[in-house]
C-alpha cells in the first residue's frame, strides 16, 4: 500500500506526559473480520481494449476457481462500476448471471464438489471509470496514459474478482493499446504481436507466482524504459521520454537494495523481474507485485534532490516485494505485517546506506510521528479491527509504531536471532497469507523464546511508556541510585511495560553499561563506580519507543552535548534550552551549533537558541543561514522569522533568492509572511508562480499571504 507521507517532527519530548486524550473516537468504528469464501481463486486472464477518445474499455476476465464447499451452485464475484454482458462456461455455453450494485452473481450449469475447478468468461465493459482504472489526458507535466490502482478494495472496479487479501491468483494481462505505447504489467513479459493494419499491439504478461487481487496492475502509455539489473534479474524505470536525463536521480540504488533485502531477509528476491513506473494523477507508491507504481513526482531535478531525495520511497514500496506481496496480512487488521515491515526496511537500508548516524535520526523521525499521533489524534492497539475503510488504519500505528516495535524485538532478540527470525517466516509461507500469531510461532521456532508477553504488551494493547527517571549520587558508598517510574495513564488498556534498558555510565576515561529489566511501575537500580558519574545515559542506544523526563544539571547536559551519540547530543542540546540564561549554556549552544560534525545536532541547537526569542543572537541566526546543510538553514530562517522583525524582510528576499534549497526558499517565504507587510505581496505573487516539488512554494506563499492577512 502506498507510502504514507506523515509530518516528520523532531519533538524531544522530555518532560512531556501524554495525556493520550482521544481525539477521535476509533472504537466507535464498525468491528470487521476475515472474510468468509466459499471458493478458492486460482487464476484470471485478464483482457483489455480502449478507446481514449471516449475513456471507455472492453475487458474480459477468465476466472479459474476451485469450490471450498460441496455443492457450490453458484459464485459471488466482487463488480462494480462496470456492465457485464455475458458469461461463458469454458465449453462456450451461457451461463446465468445477475449483476447487483456491488457484485456480479454467477450459475453453475451444476453443483461443484469440494476442490472441484470451474474456469468461466465474463465480458464487461465500462465508460468514464472513476476508480480502479483511469484515462489520463495529455498535459504540460505528462503525456496521455492508462494506469490502474487496485489497494485497498478497488481491483473489482476494474475486473470482476474476489477483492479481499485473504486469497492469492497467478494472472495474465493482456492488453491492446497504440502502437507507440507500451504496456507494463505483473511478471513476465510473454511476447508482443502487432496488428500493423489496426496500428496497435497486444503485450502479454503472465505472472507465474501467486500474489493477491490489489496488486494486479497496468500501465500503459509512450513511456521510455531504462534498463538496469542485478545480476540476470532486470531492473527497469518506464518514465516519461522528458525525464529520461533524470530518472537513474531517483531510481539508481535500486539493484544495490534488492541485494541488500535478499541478504537481510534471508531470502532472495521471489519475482521475475522488478519495474518501477511514473503515473501522473498519483502520489507515492503502490507495490505492485514484480511493478511499483509510483507518482510522477518521484522523480526530481539534481536541485530538488538534497530536500527531496526518493530513496525512502523506493525502498518502502521494493520492501513490499517480500512484506505484502510474497507474504500477505490474512485480514486488514494485521496490516502492520506489511507496512510496519516496509517502513522498518526503509531504516535497514538508510543506515546500510547512508551510515548509522543518519540511520539513528530516521528511526527517531519515525518514532515521533507515531508518538504525535498518540498525542494528538488516539491510541489503539496495532493489530485492530475497527475501521469504515482499510484507509482508516493506515496510520502512524501501522507504518512507524510497527516499526519502532521491530526495532525493540530486535532489541531484545539480537541481530543475529531477528533476521534469522524473518528469514524463516518467509520461508515457512511464502506466497501465502498470514498474520501476528503465524509470525509468533516462526519466532519460537527459530529461536526457541517465548515472546508471547511483548506481542500482547505491544501489539494488542495501545500506548507506549512514559518514564520519568532520576539518579542519586551516595559519594560515601560510591553508589550511583537510579529510579524509574512508568507513568503512562494504565486506565486507557495500556500495560505497565516489561523491558530491557540499557544503562551507560560514564567516568574520566571509562564508559560502561548495564542491562536492566524493569517490570515494575516503580523500581531502582545499585550501580557501583568508582566515581561520580559525567554521564548517565538512559536507553544507550535508543531502542525503546518512550516518552522520558531526565532531569540533569547544566554541566552534564554541556558534557552529554558534546560527547554522546547523535540522538543523546540532540537531546542535551534541546534540554540545554532550560537553561538558556546562562551566559555559559548560550555559549554551548552556539558552539554546538556550529561546530557539530552532524547536521541534526546542529539543528537541534539552533533550534534551543531560538526558543529563547533573543535579539542578540540575529546576527548568530543569519550566519546559521549558510550552513552547509539546507535542514539546518531552514531552522535558523525560521528562529529569524520567530522574533518577527521588519527590518528582516529585506534580508529573508535576499535569501530567497540566493538559497539552492526549495526547503530553505519555503521557509523564508513564511518568515516573509511573519516579518513583512503588504507591500511585500507582490514579491510572493512572483514567487508563487514558480515551480517546486509538491508546490512547496505555492504553499508557503498561502501560509505566508495568510499570515499578512491576504486570504485568497
Amino acid at each position: 500500500m502506498p507510502k504514507r507521507r506523515f509530518l516528520l517532527c523532531l519533538l524531544f519530548l522530555s518532560g512531556f506526559h501524554s495525556i493520550f486524550s482521544q481525539a477521535v473516537d476509533i472504537y466507535s468504528r464498525p468491528e470487521h473480520f476475515e472474510r468468509s469464501r466459499d471458493y478458492d481463486a486460482l487464476h484470471y486472464t485478464l483482457r483489455f481494449r480502449f478507446d481514449e477518445k471516449t475513456k471507455s474499455y472492453w475487458g474480459e476476465n477468465t476466472i479459474t476457481l476451485a469450490s471450498l464447499s460441496d455443492g457450490l451452485s453458484r459464485c459471488v464475484l466482487d463488480a462494480e462500476d462496470f456492465a457485464v454482458t455475458s458469461v461463458l462456461a469454458q465449453e462456450g455455453e451461457q451461463l446465468p448471471f445477475e449483476q447487483t450494485a456491488r457484485n456480479l452473481i454467477v450459475d453453475f450449469p451444476r453443483p461443484l464438489a469440494y476442490k472441484e475447478k470451474a474456469i468461466f468468461t465474463v465480458t464487461y465493459s465500462a465508460r468514464n471509470p472513476k476508480r480502479g482504472l483511469k484515462f489520463v489526458d495529455a498535459s504540460a507535466d505528462n503525456p496521455p496514459q492508462i494506469n490502474t490502482y487496485s489497494w485497498p478494495e478497488d481491483a473489482h472496479h476494474w475486473f470482476p474478482c474476489y477483492d479481499y487479501p485473504n486469497d492469492k491468483v497467478t494472472s495474465d494481462v493482456l492488453a491492446t493499446v497504440p502502437s507507440d505505447y507500451r504496456v507494463l504489467s505483473n511478471g513476465r513479459l510473454v511476447e508482443i504481436t502487432e496488428d500493423k493494419a489496426g496500428g496497435s499491439k497486444t503485450f502479454h504478461w503472465t505472472q507465474e507466482l501467486p500474489h493477491t487481487a490489489y496488486s494486479i496492475m497496468l500501465a500503459a502509455g509512450p513511456f521510455e524504459v531504462v534498463n538496469d539489473s542485478l545480476g540476470s534479474l532486470p531492473v527497469d524505470y518506464w518514465v516519461y521520454k522528458k525525464d529520461l536525463a533524470d530518472a537513474a536521480r531517483s531510481f539508481k540504488k535500486t539493484p544495490k537494495m534488492i541485494d541488500f533485502y535478499s541478504r537481510s531477509f534471508g531470502f532472495a528476491y521471489p519475482w521475475a523481474k522488478y519495474d518501477q513506473v511514473c503515473v501522473a494523477g498519483f502520489g507515492g507508491g503502490m507495490e505492485d507485485t514484480t511493478a511499483t507504481t509510483l507518482g510522477h513526482g518521484t522523480i526530481h531535478d539534481a536541485r530538488a534532490d538534497q530536500d527531496f531525495s526518493s530513496d525512502s520511497l523506493v525502498a518502502h514500496e521494493l520492501a513490499h516485494q517480500w512484506w505484502g506481496d510474497l507474504i500477505t496480512e490474512r485480514a486488514w487488521s494485521d496490516i502492520w505485517l506489511s507496512e510496519s515491515f516496509a517502513t522498518y526496511s526503509e531504516y535497514l537500508f538508510y543506515n546500510h546506506d547512508r551510515g548509522k548516524d543518519e540511520g539513528a535520526v530516521n528511526l527517531l523521525e519515525k518514532k515521533n510521528e507515531y508518538l504525535e499521533e498518540a498525542r494528538e489524534r488516539y491510541i489503539r492497539p496495532v493489530v485492530f479491527n475497527r475501521y469504515t475503510n482499510p484507509w482508516d488504519i493506515m496510520d502512524g500505528h501501522s507504518y512507524p509504531k510497527g516499526a519502532a516495535i521491530l526495532h525493540m524485538l530486535r532489541f531484545i532478540l539480537g541481530d543475529g536471532p531477528f533476521f534469522r527470525t524473518l528469514g524463516h517466516f518467509l520461508s515457512k509461507h511464502a506466497f501465502q497469507v498470514v498474520d501476528t500469531h503465524d509470525f509468533m510461532v516462526a519466532l519460537k521456532e527459530t529461536t526457541g523464546q517465548n515472546l508471547d508477553w511483548f506481542f500482547e504488551e505491544w501489539i494488542y494493547k495501545p500506548g507506549h511508556p512514559v518514564f520519568e527517571v532520576g539518579y542519586m549520587w551516595d559519594e560515601g558508598s560510591k553508589k550511583l541510585r537510579l529510579k524509574i517510574s512508568q507513568k503512562q495513564d494504565l486506565t486507557k488498556g495500556i500495560p505497565v511495560y516489561k523491558l530491557p534498558i540499557l544503562i551507560g555510565l560514564v567516568t574520566r576515561g571509562i564508559n560502561t553499561e548495564q542491562k536492566i529489566w524493569v517490570e515494575k511501575q516503580t523500581e531502582e537500580f545499585e550501580f557501583d563506580l568508582s566515581e561520580k558519574p559525567l554521564l548517565v545515559q538512559f536507553d544507550k542506544g535508543n531502542h525503546l519507543l518512550k516518552e522520558w523526563s531526565f532531569p540533569k544539571s547544566p554541566d552534564e547536559l554541556v558534557f552529554q552535548s558534546r560527547n554522546d551519540d547523535v540522538i543523546g547530543r540532540m537531546w542535551a542540546a534541546a534540554e540545554l534550552a532550560k537553561y538558556g540564561e546562562s551566559r555559559a549554556v548560550l555559549t554551548v549552544l552556539q558552539e554546538r551549533a556550529l561546530q557539530d560534525q552532524f547536521w541534526a545536532v546542529r539543528r537541534s541547537a539552533v533550534e534551543s537558541l531560538a526558543s529563547l526569542r533573543n535579539l542578540k543572537l540575529v546576527d548568530f541566526f543569519k550566519q546559521k543561514c549558510r550552513d552547509v546543510n539546507s535542514k539546518v538553514r531552514v531552522a535558523a530562517v525560521r528562529a529569524l522569522g520567530d522574533l518577527r522583525r521588519p527590518e528582516l524582510a529585506k534580508f529573508f528576499k535576499e535569501k530567497f533568492n540566493r538559497d539552492g534549497s526549495y526547503l530553505v526558499q519555503a521557509e523564508t517565504l513564511i518568515a516573509l509572511g511573519k516579518c513583512g507587510t503588504k507591500a511585500d505581496l507582490s514579491f510572493l505573487r512572483k514567487a508563487a508562480e514558480m515551480k517546486s516539488p509538491r508546490d512547496i512554494l505555492k504553499r508557503s506563499v498561502n501560509a505566508a499571504r495568510n499570515k499578512l492577512g491576504e486570504i485568497k
